[in-house]
This record gives C-alpha cells, sequence and structure tokens, in this order.
C-alpha cells in the first residue's frame, strides 16, 4: 500500500481505539451503576452509556468503508481531515450524551456531516471511475 493511505490507517485506527475507549466506560458504568450482564436496561445512567456505544458502533459500519472509498476515489487529504472532525464529533456525541441527552446534539452533527460527505463522495468517486 501507498505512504500516502498510511494516514488513513490512522484515522481509522484510532476511531477504532476510540470505539474501545468507550466500550470501556460502558464497562465502567455497568459496574458503577450496578447493571448485572446481560442486561442493557434499569438505570437511565447506564442507558446513556450504552447507547451511546452502541450509536457509535452503528456509524463505524457506515464510516469506515466510506473512509476508504473517499480517500481511493476522491482525496486522501480531505478523506483524512474529514475522517478526524468524525472521531471528534463522535467524542463529543460520547461526552454530551452520558451527561444528558440533550447535550448530544453538537456531537451527531459535527461526526454524522463529515459521514455524510466522506458516503456520497466516495460513491460518486466510484462511478465517476468507470
Amino acid at each position: 500500500m501507498s505512504v500516502e493511505y498510511t494516514v488513513i490507517h490512522v484515522v481509522m485506527l484510532v476511531a477504532l481505539i476510540e470505539y474501545f475507549g468507550f466500550a470501556l466506560a460502558v464497562g465502567r458504568a455497568r459496574y458503577r451503576f450496578g447493571v448485572k450482564a446481560p442486561a442493557t436496561s434499569g438505570n437511565i445512567d447506564f442507558e446513556r452509556y450504552y447507547r451511546a456505544q452502541m450509536n457509535t458502533l452503528e456509524q463505524l459500519i457506515i464510516f469506515i468503508p466510506s473512509l476508504w472509498s473517499f480517500a481511493l476515489f476522491i482525496s486522501v487529504i480531505w478523506a483524512t481531515v474529514l475522517g478526524a472532525i468524525f472521531v471528534v464529533g463522535r467524542l463529543l456525541y460520547f461526552t454530551g450524551y452520558v451527561k444528558a441527552v440533550e447535550k448530544r446534539s453538537a456531537g451527531f452533527g459535527l461526526a454524522t456531516l463529515p459521514m455524510l460527505v466522506l458516503l456520497i463522495g466516495g460513491l460518486v468517486g466510484a462511478i465517476l471511475s468507470f
């Protein structure tokens, strides 16, 4: 693989490390709020941690292939920038959500917009490459 794609690997791996950190936070919250596995409900504070983590997992399935498609067909530099914004947005989303549901919106927007640009751009770039 070309050296220019190294930065895309870094962004992808940072996103996965971030997700791993969210999973650890959910484990700590499970202990802190007394929610025994396999339960995922019963304590509203725990449920915010859990939903923030699960929502991030749901977004990663779109983000990772979109990041790579955009980098391959459009621009490595812009994929890197958009990917980094996504990672920051997910962090803001997670930290906001665990405080209060209504505090998740800014992070959601900051993560969703670049992900949609990566997704649509990757698709358009792939179609135009025919």
